[in-house]
């Protein structure tokens, strides 16, 4: 019994430690992503970032979706190698992108005193089109994400059953689909330099 609560104490530590460089990371790539953003507004965006979008060229166009795509891999490069079975490296990918969600918004914030308010629209991803909506909207999704990858690393040791009722993933699924609903909503219009549908 004591070396069982001693492999769980020391897990639990693995756990928080695994956490905290895994912020790091996020905070770090983070960083980056907004860097390469606050170049590109200063080269496209002179006045200030709004709608409709200004079309950029198709080669840099390719190099944007390149690196959102290996940003992506990035993160699930870390978590694959912070995890030890797939339960723990989708919790930490879910960590990893909700902590560098919201600090690349926070880095944003410092650079170019942007957003002004949450409500203000922005361009979220461009995989496999634009994603656009309110910067309040992948906020409140990436704190979500945060808060579910914590409960799973936390409370939930290897080799634990985790218990999740179909209602609580039939609700999950509804609020993802209709997130993604509601960013693709107005790619017909961004596409054609209008407004986004309000």
């Amino acid at each position: 019994m004591r070396s069982s609560n001693k492999y769980h104490g020391r897990s639990e530590v693995n756990q928080r430690s695994s956490l905290i460089w895994a912020s790091f990371f996020a905070l770090a790539i983070a960083f980056v992503e907004a860097a390469v953003v606050v170049y590109l507004r200063k080269l496209y965006y002179p006045g200030g970032f709004g709608f409709p979008l200004k079309m950029i060229p198709q080669s840099i166009l390719w190099i944007e979706l390149g690196r959102e795509l290996a940003t992506i891999i990035m993160l699930m490069a870390v978590a694959g190698l912070i995890g030890h079975h797939f339960r723990q490296k989708l919790a930490y990918f879910a960590f990893l992108f909700g902590m560098w969600d919201i600090f690349y918004y926070v880095w944003l914030k410092i650079y170019l005193n942007w957003p002004s308010f949450l409500l203000e629209w922005n361009v979220l991803f461009l995989i496999p089109l634009p994603w656009v909506g309110p910067v309040l909207a992948p906020i409140l999704v990436s704190l979500g994400l945060i808060f579910s990858a914590i409960v799973i690393l936390l409370f939930y040791q290897k080799g634990s059953l985790i218990v999740i009722k179909q209602i609580g993933l039939v609700r999950w699924g509804i609020i993802c689909n209709y997130h993604n609903f509601y960013f693709l909503w107005s790619v017909p219009n961004v596409l054609q330099q209008q407004l986004p549908r309000g």
